[in-house]
């Protein structure tokens, strides 16, 4: 009888020449025995009974169906095609015919290899199925034997695909994945609770089926399961040191250790790791394929010594398929590694542990690990540091972040000067967030999306904030900063452009005074600045503003960020006003497709750079293609955010131009009347926008010789805030000749040039 370590030999030896090509085997055997003639022959012996029981078993229906060419059949089940085959039996996609008609799966042993180990083990897995009751367990319906004496059991069919080809096939993201696989570690933890492991989980055992348009996993194949209270002899024989059960790859060290290590449920948690590894990054942890070109003994060699990379790292070992499966994640190679580095490499990392001892004890836990992620809470596999737990406590609960930090830091027991440090921090912002919110509640009455028309009192509030920031917030020019942006946007909604401006300066010299020139909320304060610019007819000043915005951001980051691309976007249209409307095309074109691809159609800035896309294209003599455009991007913008938002009236009047410019004036006359109901009772009758769409019907019915009405709406517009503009256009606008012969026109200048020289400066 051999020793356990002359059987551990046999065991190593035998499965390398299993994977060896049978002309190589003599030659291998002779190298590796060396002078031990008998473990030579015995290694031989076993090798051959394997060849044949194989030969046995290869196709044990294809003699039979040759017997008879009826369809065959067990019992009530009618067997269609065969689905799967294993080591110990096959599985037919069946039709039960009675008492219901359903498909289902039906499993049996193969012909010929009938012994008390694979029976036993066949047997163990109708058991094991049948006491098993779970969503993402496929269920059982029956068992039986057929005339020959064969076993069967009868089982749910599943329709679907493994689960990583269904996630890869759907391009889904890694939060979908993980609630995907969260319900697998659910109906392992039920299979353990009824002390099975199945110690063969991969993903061609966890397949996907869509039901009611929803993906609902299930986990199929028992035939390796081991009972966890198993104390026969035969519960023993399926596990016992030499018979190596599982795939590899997937096979946890313990399951390929010679000292034939027991098996716990700490197997699957392995294994249900080496499916979660592949489901974020697309590949295993180890080349399975280098595995094939080695020794059997030299790859469990390397599963229980070596540690696989982090998944993030993983994704940049080969450039050249990052991309392909980034995008299958529906993200970019830098993006899907920055979100697989901290948590999920952690969680991953240790559910693949070499180390039981040091792994998930339960699917359980494992799954509880990937809740605790997706709910942005700290996770347990990794080690439980202050700043990790606080910035996990910040991003779900915001506002309590000050009291949940300190309790923190006295739990850990954190340095004192951090300590400090940190509860500073919280309590100045905590600070600007609240005076920053009641602020913004006060000035939301000068925003025209949130009341029509705005009042005497709101400006009076805006003039008088404006006044006190400089002494009021001199100490604190982080919140000053934010001020005078809130402020300044307040001041623009009402078309008070050169007052924004002075706020927008004055939050940006502050910023620059903290050292925070780079921070977002600064640089969208330059955004702001720029526009304010640009409507004053400051262009080239604008311009200037915007180049080095761009620049700043890209740097920061990145060409593709959102930021980034509005900024270029705004610069595209300041290029149009100057002239070079070729130019400002070509680029708000590029960004525009840009942020199709990565903010989608529909997302606001989309909708705004459709919007300058199509003015820019009236601008440079293409009319026909501006109206097309911007009759898509109001379709959109209606959808989006309805009749009541800004942009959605700015869409309205920007049409109306186009098709007046094309002298469609019957449609052009029927879109500005509607932005000017729009405008009236979203935004109020002084706004400049509601000023501007009186301003461009005028032209519309002076050019059809309706001069009644063209001249009540100008002057409608004189006396609602558009006399600047209407004192500078009123001579030169080509649009209005056809009332300069009129007698009110004269009147209407010398109105104009009344209101113009009485308006306070702005």
């Amino acid at each position: 009888m051999e020793t356990k370590e002359q059987w551990s030999r046999i065991k190593e030896l035998f499965g390398a020449a299993l994977e060896r090509d049978p002309r190589q085997r003599a030659q291998f055997l002779r190298e590796a025995c060396r002078d031990d003639e008998s473990l030579r022959q015995e290694i031989e012996s076993l090798l051959e009974a394997h060849d044949s029981s194989s030969e046995l078993s290869q196709h044990p229906w294809s003699l039979r169906a040759q017997e008879s060419a009826s369809p065959h059949n067990i019992g009530p089940y009618h067997l269609i095609e065969k689905i799967g085959e294993g080591g110990m039996g096959q599985v037919w996609l069946a039709e039960q015919t009675s008492p219901i008609h359903r498909r289902v799966a039906l499993k049996l042993i193969r012909w010929g290899v009938y012994d008390d180990a694979v029976i036993h083990r066949f047997q163990a897995e109708r058991q094991s199925l049948a006491v098993m009751d779970h969503p993402s367990i496929a269920k059982v319906f029956d068992a039986g034997a057929t005339p020959e004496g064969q076993p069967y059991f009868v089982m749910e069919y599943v329709p679907g695909v493994p689960i990583t080809d269904y996630c890869d096939q759907k391009k889904l993201k890694i939060r979908d994945r993980l609630e995907l696989f969260r319900r697998v570690c659910e109906g392992v933890q039920h299979a353990h609770q009824k002390a099975i492991i199945h110690r063969d989980l991969k993903p061609a055992n966890i397949l996907v089926a869509e039901i009611d348009g929803k993906p609902v996993p299930r986990i199929i194949d028992f035939g390796l399961a081991k009972a966890l209270d198993s104390t026969s002899a035969e519960d023993s024989f399926l596990t016992r040191a030499g018979s190596f059960v599982g795939t590899p790859g997937y096979m946890s060290p313990e399951q390929c250790d010679p000292a034939g290590q027991d098996i716990d449920t700490r197997t699957d948690v392995y294994s249900l790791g080496v499916v979660l590894y592949v489901l974020l990054t697309g590949v295993p942890p180890f080349d399975s394929e280098a595995w094939k070109k080695k020794p059997f003994h030299e790859m469990m060699r390397v599963l229980r010594e070596q540690d696989p990379p982090r998944p993030s790292t993983k994704l940049g070992i080969d450039p050249a398929t990052s991309i392909a499966r980034a995008e299958s994640r529906s993200s970019e190679p830098k993006q899907l590694s920055n979100l697989l580095r901290g948590d999920l490499d952690w969680i991953t990392m240790k559910a693949v542990e070499r180390d039981r001892s040091r792994r998930y004890r339960t699917p359980s836990e494992l799954a509880d690990d990937i809740n605790h992620y997706l709910r942005h809470e700290p996770v347990t596999a990794r080690p439980a540091s202050l700043t990790y737990r606080a910035r996990k406590y910040v991003r779900r609960h915001r506002v309590g972040v000050g009291i949940a930090a300190m309790l923190a830091v006295l739990l850990v027991g954190f340095a004192v000067a951090q300590t400090m440090q940190l509860q500073k921090t919280i309590r100045e912002r905590d600070r600007a967030d609240r005076i920053a919110e009641f602020m913004t509640g006060i000035f939301k009455i000068s925003d025209p999306n949130e009341k029509p028309g705005g009042n005497a009192t709101a400006r009076e509030l805006l003039d008088k904030a404006a006044k006190e920031i400089n002494t009021g917030l001199a100490k604190d020019p982080e919140l000053k900063t934010s001020m005078m942006h809130v402020i300044g946007r307040a001041y623009m909604y009402q078309g008070l452009y050169a007052r924004a401006q002075s706020m927008f300066e004055g939050g940006i010299g502050a910023a620059n005074a903290a050292g925070a020139q780079k921070d977002r909320e600064t640089l969208l304060t330059a955004h702001d600045l720029a526009w304010s610019l640009l409507q004053q007819g400051h262009i080239a000043e604008a311009e200037k503003v915007e180049r080095e915005l761009v620049a700043t951001q890209t740097r920061t980051f990145g060409p593709d960020d959102r930021d980034t691309l509005a900024s270029k976007s705004e610069l595209a249209f300041t290029l149009c006003q100057e002239n070079k409307c070729a130019e400002g095309v070509r680029l708000n074109a590029e960004v525009l497709e840009k942020q199709k691809r990565i903010l989608g159609a529909e997302a606001h800035a989309t909708l705004i750079t459709m919007d300058n896309q199509a003015i820019m294209l009236a601008e440079s003599g293409q009319p026909a293609e501006a109206e097309q455009l911007q009759l898509q991007a109001l379709q959109l913008q209606l959808k989006v955010d309805g009749e009541k938002d800004l942009s959605t009236v700015h869409a309205m009047l920007n049409l109306g131009d186009f098709q007046r410019d094309q002298h469609h004036d019957e449609d052009a006359e029927k879109s500005l009347r509607h932005a000017i109901e729009v405008a009236q009772r979203v935004l109020g009758p002084n706004q400049p926008e509601t000023a501007s769409a009186k301003y461009d019907l005028a032209t519309v019915l002076a050019r059809n010789d309706r001069k009644d009405e063209a001249f009540s709406l100008l002057r409608d517009s004189v006396d609602h805030g558009l006399a600047p503009r209407i004192a500078l256009d009123m001579k030169n606008d080509p649009l209005l000749v056809p009332l300069h012969g009129d007698p009110r026109f004269s009147a209407l200048v010398a109105h104009v040039q009344e209101r113009t020289g009485a308006q306070a400066p702005d």
